[in-house]
């Protein structure tokens, strides 16, 4: 578990992730925690590699199913972030978020992104961290000037054949 000043982040547990893509009472009854509306979304707007991965997965693990974004004081799951996989020979790693539109402009998804990138900055693998956005000034981009990170680039979204923008931020690996 990652804490932060506001949230705790857990890492999925595979079955919890089944049920929810089943719908939020499922989810509520395997894990004991309520979902706020919006992240079932989250979940079911997943690649089919996430979704293979996840059905193949017997146990949490942060590099590859993520973590739920629970709010410390509504003791609530009002969001998702996690890693698209595990760091590459290059030393890469890129995050991804989503927070329930109720508790969206509340720095909660910035407060993330910087969880995350201190989770991987923990890993000695670690050289840099990665996000895409849209091709656009959105809140996503702006979590991630706020975390730091750096425009660096714009490429396509294989999965879309859409623009979207490069961010980084390189990482000083430190020891646990």
């Amino acid at each position: 578990m990652i804490e932060t000043k506001n949230l705790s982040l857990f890492p999925h547990v595979p079955a919890h992730l089944l049920a929810l893509m089943k719908n939020e009472a499922a989810y509520e009854k395997l894990s004991g925690m309520r979902v706020a509306e919006g992240v079932r979304e989250f979940l079911l707007s997943a690649s089919p590699d996430f979704f293979a991965q996840l059905q193949s997965a017997t146990e949490p693990d942060p590099w590859k199913i993520g973590f739920a974004i629970v709010h410390k004081i509504d003791r609530i799951v009002m969001g998702m972030c996690g890693f698209t996989a595990p760091p590459d020979s290059d030393g890469v790693v890129e995050i991804g978020y989503g927070i329930a539109p109720s508790y969206q402009g509340s720095g909660y998804a910035s407060e993330a992104a910087q969880a995350l990138v201190d989770f991987a900055s923990r890993d000695a693998r670690v050289r840099t961290v990665r996000a895409h956005t849209l091709a656009q000034n959105n809140a996503s981009t702006r979590v991630l000037e706020k975390s730091g990170f750096k425009k660096c680039g714009e490429t396509v979204d294989p999965e879309t054949n859409a623009p979207v923008w490069r961010w980084e931020k390189p990482v000083s690996s430190r020891p646990e």
